[in-house]
């Protein structure tokens, strides 16, 4: 079944960036979610990264209103199933594989954005389907420029590049032809979570919210 671009779009036109994120204590979930959705991230991708994960999804999903919570480093049909149990409106993988896109095709309702960082990944892809895509891992990959090159031959490929994004980076990949939004850990990262620091999340987030491309 081919990938539900307008859902998945919506998602990743919410805001220009997707916090992606590295939860521990999911007890920090809701008041991590609540910064970002204050300061303009709806949009909130929790890596299966962490034994309790899940936990944190579900936390998010059903106490925090405004925001949209999605699974990140979804690998196996297993965690794509107990995320979207979890509450997940959307999942995110760094790559994909058959078995991945045939498990997303049972539950099309919640969008899939798989990764690619290849042009022949990229086809693959669009073959199954599937044009808005992550570009993981951006930076490593080849970055803005590299991205760039994919615009002309691949144009039905959007993406949202993740890996190495920086505030400082971000408005260059977001001035691409073939960016829809980018995908970033800087807003919230793992220090900033484990110390509560729920006003310097909102911070980051609003500055986030506000780039445009250049």
């Amino acid at each position: 079944m081919p990938q539900n671009i307008k859902k998945t779009e919506a998602i990743m036109t919410a805001a220009p960036v997707i916090p992606v994120l590295i939860v521990e204590d999911p007890a920090k979930a809701v008041p991590m979610a609540e910064a970002l959705v204050r300061g303009g991230l709806p949009v909130i991708e929790i890596t299966l990264r962490t034994e309790r994960a899940l936990e944190a999804i579900k936390l998010v999903a059903d106490n925090v209103e405004g925001a949209i919570p999605g699974a990140g480093t979804v690998m196996t049909a297993a965690q794509y199933e107990k995320a979207i149990s979890a509450g997940s409106q959307f999942i995110v993988s760094p790559g994909a594989t058959p078995t991945l896109l045939d498990i997303a095709d049972a539950f099309a309702d919640v969008p899939l954005l798989p990764g690619a960082a290849t042009a022949s990944e990229v086809m693959y892809l669009l073959e199954r389907g599937y044009e808005r895509l992550k570009f993981f891992p951006a930076e490593q990959a080849g970055g803005a420029a590299y991205l760039k090159s994919l615009s002309s031959p691949l144009a039905a490929a959007k993406f949202c590049p993740t890996g190495g994004v920086s505030l400082d980076k971000a408005p260059t990949y977001l001035g691409l032809p073939n960016v829809l939004c980018v995908g970033g850990s800087w807003i919230a990262d793992a220090k900033a979570i484990a110390n509560e620091d729920w006003a310097g999340i909102e911070e980051r987030a609003r500055a986030a919210a506000a780039l445009t491309g250049r």
